[in-house]
């Protein structure tokens, strides 16, 4: 009897929490709609969505967070809150490198939240030419996996777009075992995109050794195919696996547990400076000994850490490349100003990408 007084005054307790809650979230929502109102009465053309301010508030509320919850989960909060908020602002609509169900998507909605359109796009350059006509506000591409390293169109198109990259998404990739049956005992076929299957190897080896591995344009359309065949799985995302109503046979079957996506979010604009941001870019050397060394040494004598450098072949002609380079800090950093000027002197060509806010969680 006692046990039930106290759980009988924690819901009330809970439920009192639930209404502080409701109106507070009922406030913020207003507060959104004045900034709207704010915004079109100026003469300048509304900017809406401001990637650093929204960066600013996850990391304020991941400082600030103590607990029980975790970092990610209440980041993850907030984002929907601030996703809904917007939304009565301006509704964003969001093109993604498809089919529905993907990794990509589910980049998407980490870092825009749900309460935005999402529309689905076969290609990389399709995503990037609805963002560029103006179709979608902003679009979501991977650029590269910490197991199978860059994703090369990506780079192809940021290389000869007009778009910049506005936002970085970090996503642990885990990969689950899907199908009809209820068991992957009678299992003939596993479909999946080639780099899932590469992911898996140790564990198909293990448990499904003597099933034929089929390679296929993505998870989401290994998912389809098993939601309409006997006998088959897929490995996908939990979320495929919803979407197409198929039973999860293993959990996290990749072999790698800190596989990890990186996903870029392209837009028209250029983003303010949040504190902890960084810049990406590439540029070509002349065809000179050590020009390469010279390039590099102007990150380094200025005090600006590098985070990543590739190589692409550039188009132009043979064996003549350019790089594509990360770099901590925003273009409009002091440090990195005279970095950028510096290589702007001694670079056959330099092209900035776009400084961002870097990932939150």
């Amino acid at each position: 009897m006692a046990d039930e007084k106290k759980l009988t005054q924690l819901r009330i307790d809970i439920d009192a929490v639930d209404k502080q809650l409701i109106d507070l979230i009922s406030d913020r929502a207003r507060l959104a709609q004045a900034v709207a109102e704010v915004k079109n009465e100026s003469t300048e053309a509304a900017s809406f969505y401001r990637p650093e301010r929204e960066a600013q508030i996850l990391r304020k509320v991941i400082e600030q967070n103590k607990g029980p919850l975790s970092e990610e989960e209440m980041a993850r909060l907030f984002r929907e809150i601030m996703s809904a908020c917007l939304a009565l602002e301006q509704q964003l609509d969001i093109a993604y490198l498809g089919p529905e169900g993907t990794f990509t998507q589910s980049a998407a909605l980490k870092h825009f939240g749900h309460s935005v359109n999402t529309t689905a796009f076969g290609t990389i350059d399709q995503v990037f030419r609805e963002v560029e006509s103006g179709a979608s506000h902003y679009g979501v591409v991977p650029v590269e996996n910490s197991i199978e390293g860059v994703v090369n169109h990506t780079l192809d198109m940021l290389h000869h777009s007009s778009l910049s990259i506005c936002g970085e998404v970090e996503l642990r990739i885990h990969h689950h075992l899907l199908s009809k049956d209820n068991s992957y005992d009678e299992l003939t076929t596993v479909y999946s995109h080639q780099q899932s299957l590469a992911q898996c190897r140790a564990w198909l080896d293990t448990h499904l050794n003597k099933a034929e591995r089929i390679a296929v344009s993505s998870n989401a359309e290994a998912a389809l195919i098993a939601s309409n065949k006997e006998h088959v799985a897929a490995i996908a995302s939990s979320a495929a696996g919803e979407l197409y109503m198929l039973n999860n046979l293993a959990n996290n079957i990749e072999d790698e547990p800190d596989n990890t996506t990186r996903f870029l979010v392209i837009g028209k604009e250029m983003c303010r400076a949040c504190g902890n941001d960084k810049t990406s870019l590439i540029f070509s050397t002349p065809n000179k000994p050590g020009a390469l060394h010279k390039m590099l040494s102007c990150f380094a004598d200025n005090g600006v850490s590098m985070t990543r450098i590739e190589s692409r072949p550039s188009r132009r002609e043979m064996w003549d490349y350019v790089f594509f380079v990360d770099i901590e800090g925003h273009a409009d950093d002091e440090s990195v100003k005279k970095a950028l000027a510096e290589l702007d002197e001694h670079a056959a060509m330099v092209k900035l990408l776009g400084s961002y806010p870097k990932a939150v969680l």
